[in-house]
């Protein structure tokens, strides 16, 4: 009995440890209902996607949401999303509901819809910026009309079993619970209205349900070793072994090849990590008070763009940060007492959308740090990070002991056999002397 209960015990402590992430311990998506007014058979609400992740954002082809209704509930109407299925409505006469699924799945609209189909928020292809990027674009709303539901307070069944996909999988859903209902602002900004009933919705995200293998992975070089040191064999897998693509094949010149699949399989160039970004850091030069660190991100994969990209990299230095070149830079300090942790991201129309695998296929960047003298070394690998994340997932780092190393702390080079006879028969000679 004592083995069952350590056994749930470990699983559930794994569970949680699995979705809490140290760099971002608030981060979540929060998906809220606002039921803005009632019908003869229902309610009209508000559905609001919030992206407070500071550096994990939503890249295309977008979120898609699911649940399972309470009752017996169908959707009228949508506005600024729809349903991908509209499921059995033979039963209706006259209007038919737009959705009749017990479990429906709802996406976002492609921007360019008409006008009497948008709603604020909506219609950006399911793409929502990270809260840390981007705050103003961290959102996507839509309005959904809901039939044969509870028309009061009392009632109303809230939906169960939210799933949502970001765009692949990762999350996991908490239940819908009841809040205070959400004021809104006249637009005069002279009154103050409020929701009918609000529930909200609480999302996480976890790397380990969102892949089995790292995405990313990170290499290192430095101005005092000429020893460049590589990203791991096989870090991201080597399943897609057979079927990458090498950089100089005529396969490349075929049309339509860098279309991306609908289940998104990658095209990855053949590399001996086989994965889709590598991130390089590269120790640059030493002065006097500052020092300098070039940092290139390349992409791997034929059939993805990288939108909206950010790295995040943890590094004690990053507390001085002195000027970021071509990136844009803003710290994360989850801890007020340590800051030792950034964000690197794309200037917008410059550099914020990294291209497929190719020659124009890499970012890249460069960064001046001021030294503490207390602590600034080049030793034992100090000049390199200890974390990396790009899009909100970690990157396999090289083992420490494959690190760059100072010329002066080399270990001492085996003697030649060569060298170790010559001495021997010097030696032999001088005693027979």
């Amino acid at each position: 009995m004592s083995l069952i209960v350590s056994a749930v015990f470990l699983f559930v402590i794994f569970s949680l440890g699995a979705a809490y992430d140290p760099l971002d311990p608030n981060g979540n998506i929060t998906v809220k209902w606002d039921v803005m007014s009632w019908t003869p058979d229902g309610y009209v609400a508000v559905v609001t996607l919030n992206n407070f992740q500071m550096y994990r954002h939503i890249m295309s082809p977008g979120w898609t949401m699911g649940w399972t209704w309470a009752k017996k509930e169908v959707i009228w109407s949508m506005v600024g999303s729809q349903t991908t299925e509209q499921g059995d409505c033979s039963k209706f006469k006259g209007n038919i509901p737009h959705c009749c699924k017990k479990t429906p799945t709802v996406v976002d609209l492609m921007p360019g819809v008409p006008y009497n189909q948008q709603f604020t928020n909506c219609c950006k292809g399911g793409v929502v910026a990270a809260w840390g990027q981007d705050p103003q674009a961290a959102v996507s709303a839509f309005q959904i009309s809901v039939g044969q539901a509870g028309t009061s307070n009392k009632t109303v069944k809230l939906p169960k079993n939210f799933t949502l996909l970001g765009p692949g999988p990762g999350y996991t859903c908490g239940p819908a619970k009841v809040v205070p209902s959400t004021t809104f602002l006249t637009p005069d900004r002279r009154r103050k209205t409020q929701a009918l009933m609000t529930w909200n919705v609480t999302c996480t995200y976890s790397q380990f349900l969102a892949r089995k293998n790292p995405n990313c992975c990170v290499s290192f070089s430095s101005f005092y070793n000429d020893t460049i040191t590589s990203c791991p064999s096989c870090t991201c897998g080597c399943q897609n072994k057979n079927s990458c693509i090498k950089s100089d094949s005529k396969i490349l010149k075929l049309v339509g090849i860098n279309t991306p699949k609908k289940d998104n399989t990658p095209l990855l160039q053949c590399t001996h990590h086989m994965c889709p970004v590598r991130v390089h850091w590269h120790v640059k030069q030493n002065y006097k008070e500052y020092w300098r660190v070039k940092i290139a991100i390349t992409n791997f994969n034929y059939r993805m763009n990288y939108s909206l990209w950010s790295l995040v990299v943890q590094h004690p230095n990053l507390n001085n940060v002195t000027q970021v070149f071509s990136f844009n830079y803003k710290p994360l300090v989850p801890y007020e007492s340590i800051n030792d942790t950034g964000m690197f991201y794309g200037t917008k129309f410059y550099n914020d959308l990294l291209m497929e695998a190719g020659p124009f296929g890499n970012v890249q960047s460069e960064v001046l740090l001021q030294k503490d003298q207390n602590t600034f070394t080049f030793k034992q690998g100090w000049a390199f990070p200890r974390k990396v994340y790009f899009n909100g997932d970690e990157c396999m780092l090289p083992p420490p002991d494959t690190y760059p190393f100072l010329p002066n702390t080399a270990r001492q080079r085996p003697i030649a056999l060569s060298t170790s006879f010559a001495l021997l028969l010097l030696f032999l000679l001088l005693a027979i002397c």
